[in-house]
């Protein structure tokens, strides 16, 4: 038991993940993780989720749940932005965790951002899908059902256009991040122009009347959530916390950073706080066009209000630069998500295969299996599922990143360098962080949590099945031992001839 406990508690060496990711080029500039991350974090759910949690939990107040997850987000961010700027190493809270706590533990908060990732590109195809739908509705087009909806939802089979979105990624991907890195910039430029159009036009139809009262009354729901209330916003802040999720996609790629102890802080900390604003605009102009419950199961809410506010141009300009804007969350989900993988198969956690680099040095093995993955669950799962399903295995890992700042300050100028960033407030807010974590999962639904827990209990039996005996981490370990008990060997066999 002592030797399994070993295993699991066993670290990695720092200087071994900067050979490994050594071959990655580090290309990426401030500029373009602050593209990465806004174009991450204002993505799908900027153009969907305000209307959604507005009209299942906040009502009027959904800007205050909006609040509320940014506040807990730019707490982690400030871990984030110090483990980053130390540890500029692939896979993110993975690699980080691997080295402060241990392989065990990296691997647990590795398998929940995993789960976030796969979840993110359906969920961020899906939303794509719907807003390309409501875009094209007014020409008189439309696929049939079979064609929009996932398997078993209103007549679907499959959501051809989230497939289709999520291949051309892939495929813009596996050609350099440097390609992919200009598309982005110049999306994102174009997309929070398009938010902007859109809290501009909209604050010209606002009715006061909508924000009252700006808390709806507190009752529960048929699912058994919470609407109204202060149990209402905070339902919605546990639904709505993926929106934030865009500063781990910068981290998965610290390693193909130029100079990360600078470039990964201000690419995170900066993205949040302009996606912040963004979330908070637009959420509280969209419940002051309408009232919060004609958003009810309406999955593009912002092009809907423009067309019913009589701004028909205006929303299809909104949604034709939406649609294409979302293209850049992709970009960062599967940036991310693969590196991730990669991760895995570079540790020997997961099959070697994912760890190899394409002549290009690029991890396409892993892109192949996150494309092949996500398109298949956003075949399967409605687009309201995916959201909570994605915030669970985030939050999981940002706890863990919270904690992990208690490790890495005893190394920080030691085995680890100094870093270019330190979460300020030390020993408190890394603490209030892991709670401000906690307390958000704790609001997620049972169905959600159900879900995380099995989850985690396939995790496991990877873990203990597969990734404990084929770890490199833990091959080397018992090389060296086997080593020094051949060479102890050697020398009694020596003295015992000597006498």
């Amino acid at each position: 038991m002592s030797n399994l406990w070993t295993k699991m508690t066993r670290r990695e060496d720092p200087n071994i993940y900067q050979d490994k990711d050594a071959h990655l080029s580090r290309v990426l500039t401030v500029k373009d993780f602050l593209a990465l991350g806004v174009g991450t974090i204002v993505s799908t759910s900027i153009f969907t989720l305000p209307g959604v949690v507005a009209a299942q939990h906040a009502g009027a107040a959904v800007s205050l749940s909006f609040l509320a997850a940014a506040i807990v987000a730019g707490m982690v961010s400030f871990a984030y932005a110090e483990m980053s700027s130390t540890m500029p190493f692939a896979g993110s809270a993975y690699s980080w965790i691997n080295v402060v706590f241990g392989e065990f533990w990296g691997w647990i908060a590795g398998w929940a951002l995993l789960a976030e990732y796969f979840i993110a590109v359906a969920f961020v195809g899906s939303g794509l899908s719907a807003n390309f739908r409501g875009l094209i509705a007014p020409l008189g087009l439309k696929f049939p059902n079979a064609l929009s909806n996932t398997l078993g939802s209103n007549g679907g089979i499959m959501d051809i256009t989230a497939v289709v979105v999520i291949a051309l990624v892939a495929f813009l991907l596996s050609y350099g991040v440097s390609n992919a890195a200009r598309v982005e910039n110049v999306l994102v430029v174009l997309k929070v122009l398009a938010v902007l159009l859109f809290i501009v036009v909209g604050l010209t139809a606002i009715h006061p009347q909508n924000y009252v009262p700006f808390i709806p009354e507190y009752h529960v729901n048929p699912d058994g959530s919470a609407f109204g209330g202060w149990q209402g916003i905070y339902a919605g802040v546990s639904e709505i916390f993926l929106a934030y999720i865009g500063f781990d996609s910068i981290a998965a790629n610290a390693a193909e950073a130029k100079d990360p102890a600078k470039t990964m802080p201000r690419g995170i900390i900066g993205s949040l706080f302009i996606a912040v604003a963004l979330f908070v605009a637009v959420a509280l102009v969209l419940v002051g066009m309408f009232h919060y419950s004609e958003y009810a199961n309406n999955a593009e809410p912002v092009g809907w209000a423009l067309r019913n506010a009589g701004h028909g141009t205006v929303a299809t300009i909104v949604q034709a630069i939406a649609v294409i804007g979302m293209f850049t969350a992709l970009i960062g989900m599967m940036m991310a998500g693969s590196r991730l993988l990669y991760s895995f198969g570079r540790d020997g956690m997961l099959s070697g295969w994912l760890g190899k680099l394409s002549k290009h040095n690029l991890p396409n093995n892993a892109l192949l299996v996150l494309t092949v993955v996500g398109i298949i669950i956003g075949a399967l799962c409605p687009f309201a599922f995916l959201a909570q399903l994605i915030s669970a295995g985030t939050l999981i890992a940002f706890m863990f990143v919270s904690l992990g700042i208690y490790a890495i300050r005893k190394r920080e100028g030691k085995d680890l360098p100094k870093p270019g960033f330190k979460m300020p407030l030390y020993p408190v807010l890394p603490a209030v962080a892991f709670l401000g974590a906690l307390t958000v999962f704790w609001g997620l639904d049972i169905q959600a949590k159900t879900y995380a827990g099995i989850w985690f209990a396939v995790g496991l039996i990877i873990y203990f099945g597969y990734g404990i005996r084929h770890s490199y981490l833990n091959k080397r370990a018992t090389k060296k031992l086997t080593d020094l008990e051949k060479a102890e060997n050697a020398e009694e066999a020596e003295d015992n001839y000597q006498k």
